[in-house]
């Protein structure tokens, strides 16, 4: 770590090591996403690197940018703009790209699995827990074997190559039941991320059918499964009917108060006993804190395994005793509402990036002998995006927007909430690009497996022992050789 030459790093099995003094402060953050990466920044801004080291330990070298997930799953943004890499966002910040295995705040250390070599782990003074969540799966027979999350970039642009891929499978497919499997496209949970998600891809999949004169739009089915009675209960309940309407209305399938059951071989069964087979099956149906605060760390966490905070995000017991040097945010936390007391702060990105904005500046108010302030933001509003020029929006509890003019705040609210300039530009002129040469309609299914074609092309080895004849011979002797015979 470059800002700190009396590093304490060490292999978690070194035991008897004895951490070497710091020159200054390290304030370790965990997770690179929106909570750790504005958390960072701002840090670094309020804080020279003699005042504190800071270091942000993520798997992943990018944050990715949540709610331009849809829009990049539906090519509308290219996927590499939907993330920040971590090198060019967190100037004069140390880096560490492993996943964290364990929180040992007695100790003030962190465990830390690299994607390659020994487990190690790391000293701190102070840490930021923005571990975020992962997806809230059930124990739903054939869904960890057929289903597909939505919560991270790759799992948007497989989602992509998947649905344009069995288009163009199914446009040279004469088989009636095996064609309808395959252009049957079906997601489960109809909250924001669910209800974006399929939008999205159902906007895309229809425009693609242009280009396949065997498929028609009305070939394509799309299913909603919801285990509720209403879709976006983010928003208000006639803004969620309007959203519902708007979408039935483009021939997608919902059913309401009904769970999945079943999805063994893509045969898909639910509670209220519709059945269907279908090649596709887009998971949305919530999400979880992160299983290490939970099941490896000594921290304080609620029943659903969030970190503990009070309105100041300092991490603290049950009792409300604080855990010093500890702080949260975030999709891993229970964040209270002050303004809904009772109610906590719902896991958004809209909440994240102020979360994390306020619990830095908590941390320098400490270090500089000032009292931490309660993260107090009222709820500027909601947008979706319900595809290409289509949405809904509730702005600061007055406002409300359908359709083209929501579709504009969506776009409007996210590209500035995006970190760094390059990326806001890059993503605006991808849009700009959009509009004047339409949307770029090809599968890379190959991406996901680039080995394939290379295995399927080898033969196979000789037995042990056996000489391996090998021939040396360029490319023009064989094309010379070839034009003699």
């Amino acid at each position: 770590m470059p800002q700190n030459d009396l590093t304490s790093v060490s292999h978690a099995s070194d035991t008897a090591s004895t951490p070497r003094p710091r020159k200054v402060p390290r304030i370790v953050v965990l997770g690179g996403g929106s909570v750790g990466l504005y958390v960072a920044r701002r840090l670094r801004k309020k804080l020279k690197k003699r005042d504190a080291a800071i270091v942000v330990v993520d798997p992943r070298p990018y944050m990715t940018y949540a709610p331009f997930l849809p829009e990049a799953g539906a090519g509308s943004i290219d996927a590499r703009d939907v993330v920040a890499p971590h090198r060019r966002a967190l100037k004069g910040i140390d880096v560490l790209q492993g996943k964290v295995t364990a929180i040992e705040h007695g100790r003030k250390h962190v465990k830390i699995q690299p994607e390659e070599g020994d487990e190690y782990e790391v000293s701190y003074d102070e840490l930021v827990v923005g571990l975020g969540s992962v997806s809230r799966t059930l124990p739903i027979p054939g869904l960890a074997e057929y289903a597909i999350g939505f919560k991270n970039v790759e799992e948007a642009i497989a989602v992509r190559n998947h649905v344009i891929n069995r288009l163009d499978v199914a446009s040279s497919t004469w088989d009636a039941d095996l064609r309808k499997r395959m252009l049957t496209f079906t997601f489960v949970g109809g909250g924001f991320a669910g209800i974006e998600a399929l939008a999205e891809i159902e906007d895309m999949a229809r425009y693609a059918t242009r280009q396949y004169a065997t498929i028609d739009a009305s070939d394509l089915r799309f299913v909603m499964i919801e285990g509720a009675g209403r879709i976006l209960p983010e928003v208000t309940e006639p803004m969620g009917e309007y959203a519902l309407a708007e979408l039935k209305k483009r021939g997608i399938e919902f059913h309401l108060n009904t769970f999945l059951s079943s999805c063994v071989d893509g045969h898909v069964v639910t509670s209220t006993g519709v059945e269907f087979d279908t090649d596709t099956i887009v998971w949305t149906a919530g999400v979880k804190a992160n299983p290490v605060i939970k099941e490896a760390s000594d921290l304080p966490v609620d029943k659903l395994g969030r970190a503990i905070v009070l309105p100041t995000l300092q991490i603290a017991t049950e009792d409300g005793e604080i855990v010093e040097g500890a702080w949260a945010a975030g999709d891993c936390a229970a964040v209270p509402d002050v303004n809904n007391p009772g109610k906590f702060c719902p896991p958004n990105a809209q909440h994240a990036i102020r979360e994390a904005v306020r619990l830095a500046d908590n941390i320098v108010a400490l270090h500089k002998d000032k009292a931490p302030v309660d993260y107090d933001h009222k709820n500027v509003g909601v947008v979706a995006s319900l595809g290409l020029y289509k949405g809904v929006a509730e702005l600061f509890g007055f406002i409300k927007l359908r359709g083209f003019p929501a579709w504009v705040a969506h776009r409007g609210y996210h590209v500035m909430a995006m970190p760094t300039g390059n990326r806001k530009a890059r993503i605006m002129v991808g849009w700009i690009g959009q509009f004047i040469m339409g949307r770029e309609l090809v599968s890379l299914g190959s991406l996901h497996d680039p080995r394939q074609e290379f295995r399927n092309a080898s033969v196979p080895p000789k037995p042990m022992g056996e000489k391996v004849e090998q021939n040396a011979e360029s490319s023009a002797a064989r094309a010379e050789s070839g034009a003699k015979a």
